[in-house]
């Protein structure tokens, strides 16, 4: 039996991706902002192409995102974000409240919208997955994006 597969390419060129990040912890999420414009622009993405918009802290990403997914300006939106547990349940809460939305969002939009929130037990985890041993996951949202706005495409 011989299947048909679909698969997204990664070209970014004329793609318009908004990237919405969170200020709080920005000594995190600038650095998977830098990642994610990075993966753009080394596969096609020119400047131009992507949007950045901040927000106060994880909790407003949501709100957002659907604005910007709903606004038609877009062919994809990524959320960036750094949660790190404390003493209390509040990064529990955050997390759970921030997922649920973004894949509420995700499932009703007509462009991908992508969850690049890192939640982490420890600063130390946060930091490996914001650029350094664990790779960074503003960069693995901006791929993924990109390759789901070329499987879309191609669904079309």
């Amino acid at each position: 039996m011989s299947a048909t597969e679909i698969h997204g390419n990664l070209k970014a060129d004329g793609l318009k991706i908004c990237v919405v990040v969170s200020r709080f912890n920005d000594f995190l999420t600038k650095q998977l902002l830098g990642g994610a414009l990075d993966c753009m622009i080394r596969h096609g993405a020119s400047d131009t192409d992507a949007t950045v918009i901040w927000v106060p802290g994880a909790n407003e990403l949501p709100m957002v995102v659907r604005k910007a997914a709903e606004s038609g300006k877009f062919d994809a939106v990524a959320a960036l974000g750094a949660v790190i547990r404390g003493a209390t349940t509040h990064a529990e809460l955050i997390n759970a409240h921030v997922s649920r939305s973004l894949g509420s969002i995700a499932a009703t939009a007509n462009i991908p919208v992508v969850n690049g929130i890192v939640c982490a037990d420890t600063l130390e985890q946060a930091i490996e997955r914001c650029g350094t041993k664990a790779g960074n996951k503003g960069w693995n949202a901006a791929m993924a994006a990109i390759e789901m706005v070329n499987l879309y495409k191609q669904l079309d």
